[in-house]
C-alpha cells in the first residue's frame, strides 16, 4: 500500500467520492469489472484524447499523466472494443476505452478514433470502510448494487424510451430536445440512460435541457450493460426515479436495438413493456427507420409514437418515414418543439400540460 497523487479522475469512479491524493494496493490486484485503477499514460493522441472527469469537464488527456478510471468491457460499433483483463498487476499495460475511464484491453480500434492511450497500471484504490481500522479494500464503482431481482413499479408516472438503430444515431440530441418541450409546457421530468458504457455525457445534457433528476447505470455498479443486466437496470432505475413523483420519465437506451448492449433484452420483458407509455425510435436513414419500425412492431409488439434522428434531416426522409411506415416523424434539431408535442400527446398529456397561449 502506498501514497499516490493522481492528476484526473474520470467520471466512471463519481460515485466513490476520490480526491486527487489517494491509497493503492500494488500487490495481490483483483481483475472484476468495475474496480477502480490508477494508470499512467504512457502516449499521445491528437484526436480522442480527452476524458470525462466527475465534475463532467472534459480534460485533454497527456502523456505521463496519472489518471484514475475502472476496469471494463466495450464492444463498440464507432468506438473501441476490449474486454477486462484475466489478471492484473503493477506494471501492466492495459488500454482507456472510453472517455468516461473505462480501462481494459482493446481487442478492435476503428480507425476514426486512432488508437487508444496505452496505460501501465499502477494499482488499484484502496478504501477503508471499517471505522477505526487501517484495512483498505478494493473500490468499486457504483453508489450500490444492482439487485438482479429488481421490482418494477411505476407510481403511475408515464414512461418515454428513445430507442435507436444504433449508436450516434441521434438519441441523446431527440431526448434534450424532448425535456425542454416538455419543462416549456409545465411537465416536471426525470431522466436516466439504461444502457451502454460508462460515460456521463448524455445525462448531464438532458439536464442541461431541463431534467430535474437523472440516473445511469453506472450508479449501480455496473460498467457496460449487456443483456444479463438491461432488464434490472431498467426496472430499478423506472422505480427509484418514479417514486420521487415526476409528470413523465424519459430514459435512452444507449447503442442500438440490435447492439450487443441489452437493448433486445429489456424490450422482450413484458413487464418492461407495459410499463412503456411512448418508445421514439431515433434512425440514421430511411432504410434503418424501416428496419427499426419493423423490429419494434414484430419482434417486440411496440408501436413507436415518433421516428427522429439523421432520417429526418430533411423533407424527403420525414415523408418517406410517414408515408410508408405510417409513424409521425419529426427533426429533433430542426423541429424539436414538434417532436415533444407530438410524445406529449401520444402519452396523453395534452390536456393537463396544454400549449401554452401565445401573448
Amino acid at each position: 500500500m502506498r501514497t499516490i497523487v493522481v492528476d484526473k479522475v474520470a467520471s466512471v469512479t463519481q460515485a466513490c467520492g476520490l480526491g486527487h491524493e489517494l491509497r493503492i494496493a500494488t500487490e495481490n490486484l483483483p481483475s472484476e469489472e468495475g474496480i477502480v485503477v490508477v494508470v499512467e499514460i504512457l502516449s499521445s493522441k491528437a484526436n480522442y484524447n480527452t476524458l470525462e472527469l466527475t465534475s463532467g469537464r472534459m480534460a485533454k488527456v497527456n502523456k505521463g499523466d496519472i489518471v484514475v478510471g475502472a476496469l471494463g468491457h466495450r464492444k463498440a460499433l464507432f468506438g473501441f472494443s476490449g474486454h477486462v483483463p484475466e489478471t492484473l498487476k503493477a506494471g501492466d499495460v492495459i488500454q482507456m476505452l472510453n472517455i468516461g475511464g473505462v480501462l481494459g484491453i482493446c481487442d478492435s480500434a476503428n480507425p476514426d478514433k486512432g488508437k487508444p492511450f496505452d496505460c501501465k497500471v499502477l494499482g488499484v484504490v484502496l478504501t477503508f470502510p471499517y471505522l477505526g481500522e487501517r484495512i483498505g479494500v478494493p473500490a468499486r464503482a457504483g453508489y450500490r448494487k444492482l439487485d438482479l431481482n429488481a421490482p418494477l413499479e411505476t407510481h403511475g408516472v408515464p414512461v418515454v424510451a428513445l430507442a435507436g438503430t444504433c449508436m450516434e444515431a441521434g438519441k441523446t440530441a431527440a431526448a434534450c430536445q424532448m425535456v425542454s418541450r416538455m419543462r416549456h409546457r409545465g411537465l416536471t421530468v426525470d431522466v436516466f440512460k439504461a444502457t451502454g458504457v460508462s460515460l456521463r455525457r448524455d445525462i448531464l445534457a438532458m439536464e442541461d435541457a431541463g431534467a430535474r433528476n437523472s440516473m445511469i447505470f453506472t450508479d449501480l455498479g455496473i460498467i457496460t450493460t449487456t443483456r444479463a443486466v438491461g432488464p434490472a437496470l431498467t426496472r430499478t432505475m423506472i422505480t427509484d426515479i418514479s417514486a420521487k413523483k415526476p409528470d413523465v420519465i424519459v430514459f435512452e437506451l444507449g447503442d442500438g436495438i440490435l447492439g450487443t448492449y441489452g437493448v433486445d433484452s429489456i424490450l422482450e420483458c413484458d413487464d418492461i413493456r407495459k410499463a412503456l407509455t411512448g418508445v421514439v425510435l431515433s434512425a440514421n436513414d430511411p432504410v434503418a427507420a424501416w428496419g427499426g419500425v419493423k423490429l419494434l412492431r414484430e419482434r417486440f409488439g411496440i408501436e413507436p409514437c415518433a421516428v427522429t434522428g439523421p432520417a429526418t434531416d430533411n423533407a424527403v426522409g420525414v415523408e418517406i418515414i410517414r408515408e410508408q411506415m405510417k409513424v409521425p416523424a419529426h427533426n429533433a434539431l430542426s423541429d424539436g418543439a414538434a417532436l415533444g408535442d407530438c410524445v406529449i400527446s401520444a402519452i396523453g398529456l395534452d390536456a393537463r400540460f396544454p400549449v401554452a397561449a401565445a401573448n
